[in-house]
């Protein structure tokens, strides 16, 4: 005769029951499972008490009829009720089916005859509370009461007859056993109890849709666990982090975490954390390698783009690279100098460098490299021409001219009157132009001519005349240096020597207009292209 054991018995009895169960359909087929709850919710009870069964379906409605199914000795009885509730005498394993459910895990009963037995409940979750209640037939009173498991003692107490574990877990899945003392002396000893802790929920497992990505592209990852059925109303909350301690993210009901982008210095091993209820699991590490693709590709480009760049305008010089990822370095050169005109380090494949104003000194051919640590590429040469700007330069010789004609205009005033006051002074004209000015005896000048000056003659024309001539210089002779025949110049050598004006032409109209009042008249018209120093 083969023999089973319980746990064995209520498998086979579960499998038949799946195979004549009607088939359920729809989407809640895998998720949908009936279970049954105790009251009281001890599995050994004494022969002659009741326990109330109740079968909870997931889309169980009170007027609808739930089966049961009773195994004792072998044999199979099927039974149905109204309601979910079914009273129960009888030692056996029952089985429950609400409507649109799976039927439920086998629950055992034993009615005891026995006198002194060990309670304990059907179903035990790790992080549950565990109590487990010795108790005696009959009116003798138990004095003390001990606990065993696994044949150890773990409790002995003359106060409570229960022994209580707040949050069970795994490790408290074993043989339990007691033993109570009566006033008497006597001791009375309960049978072996096997109590299995049921896993809440296993070790979550991390997955990546990327072990190996590329830099800068998204990593997803999940933390994967299961709850049983009987508790899938349980609430988990989960955490991502890697190792030296990194936390990726904070306690959350998401399984889920998206790191947007990952790089070469986030390579390493990565774990996750399921909890609940003071259970706290955590996966096996992930090692994740991020991989960086080296630079390659390196153009360069002026914005704005064209040839000539117009003098005062905004150069920008534009590096680029066509692949590469992660931090890469840009540096700008002069081809002809290999002068860095600046450098940047940046997670792009573009970086710009700006010049504020461009001239002509900027021409010239420019180059560019780049590197994120696989090697320095540089790009080809690009010639940078610089057009000036013409109407600009216009503008300021205009300007300077108009400034020039008014000084020379009121430079040739000022010597004009000082010449007039000295011919007063001297009487005649005599051969003024062929001779230095001599200071006469009581000659004073004028307040606005603090020195005479001095024509000093370069050239004549092809017939030199005594009225046509051409100066070159006029310039100032300092009062009191002593001098030959008190005449007074300074050497053209001389550094200090301070020039009024240059290039004076003076030419009579004709030799016929040699009367000395026309030249008092026309003498403003005779000055040309006088320019100050």
């Amino acid at each position: 005769m083969l023999l089973r054991t319980p746990e064995q018995t209520s498998m086979l009895l579960w499998a038949s029951l799946l195979v004549l169960a009607p088939p359920v359909s729809g989407p809640l087929a895998t998720v949908s499972k009936s279970m049954i709850s105790l009251q009281p919710p001890w599995t050994t009870v004494f022969r002659g008490e009741r326990v109330n069964l109740t079968c909870n379906g997931f889309h169980f409605y009170a007027p609808e009829k739930i089966k049961w199914y009773r195994w004792y000795s072998g044999r199979q009885r099927p039974s149905e009720t109204q309601g979910n509730t079914l009273e129960v005498r009888d030692s056996g394993q029952y089985i429950c089916q609400a409507p649109g459910s799976l039927p439920s895990n086998p629950v055992r009963l034993i009615f005891s005859t026995a006198s002194f037995i060990l309670q304990a409940p059907h179903s035990v979750f790790e992080g549950d509370e565990l109590i487990l209640r010795c108790r005696k037939r009959g009116r003798e009173k138990l004095t003390a009461v001990r606990y065993f498991w696994n044949r150890k003692l773990i409790s002995d107490s003359n106060k409570s007859l229960d022994l209580l574990i707040s949050q069970a877990s795994l490790n408290n899945s074993g043989c339990y056993q007691c033993t109570g003392s009566l006033e008497n002396n006597r001791v009375l000893r309960t049978s072996l109890t096997n109590i299995r802790i049921q896993e809440l929920f296993p070790r979550p497992k991390l997955k990546a849709t990327d072990s190996q990505p590329t830099e800068g592209n998204s990593v997803n990852l999940s933390c994967k666990t299961q709850l049983p059925l009987e508790r899938s109303d349980t609430r988990l909350r989960f955490v991502f982090f890697r190792d030296h301690g990194v936390i990726l993210s904070n306690w959350s009901t998401s399984p889920e975490l998206q790191v947007t982008a990952v790089w070469t210095e986030d390579s390493g091993s990565y774990w996750c954390g399921a909890m609940t209820s003071g259970i706290h699991k955590r996966s096996l590490p992930l090692q994740i390698d991020v991989q960086r693709i080296p630079v390659s590709g390196v153009f360069l480009e002026t914005q704005p783009q064209g040839d000539p760049v117009v003098e005062g305008e905004i150069l920008v010089l534009v590096c680029s690279v066509a692949e590469g990822t992660g931090n890469t370095t840009f540096s700008w050169h002069r081809e002809d100098t290999r002068e860095s005109l600046g450098q940047k380090s940046q997670r792009s494949q573009r970086a710009e460098l700006e010049i504020p104003v461009i001239r002509e000194g900027h021409a010239g051919g420019y180059y560019c490299t780049a590197d994120n640590g696989y090697g320095l590429i540089q790009s080809k040469a690009v010639n940078v021409s610089v057009r000036s700007t013409p109407g600009k330069r216009r503008g300021l010789v205009a300007a300077g001219t108009t400034g020039g004609i008014f000084s020379v205009l009121l430079a040739v005033a000022l010597l004009f009157y000082c010449w007039h006051q000295r011919r007063l002074g001297d009487g005649s004209l005599g051969d003024t132009t062929r001779r230095p000015l001599t200071l006469g005896p009581g000659v004073s000048f004028h307040p606005m001519c603090p020195a005479p000056v001095e024509l000093q003659q370069l050239h004549g024309n092809e017939h030199p005349k005594e009225r046509d001539l051409v100066y070159s210089q006029i310039q100032i002779i300092q009062p009191g240096e002593e001098g030959e025949g008190n005449t007074f110049r300074t050497s053209l050598e001389d550094q200090h020597a301070s020039i009024v004006y240059s290039e004076v032409k003076t030419q009579l109209r004709d030799d016929s207009a040699g009367k000395v009042g026309s030249k008092d008249e026309n003498i403003m018209e005779n000055y040309k292209d006088v320019l100050l120093m």
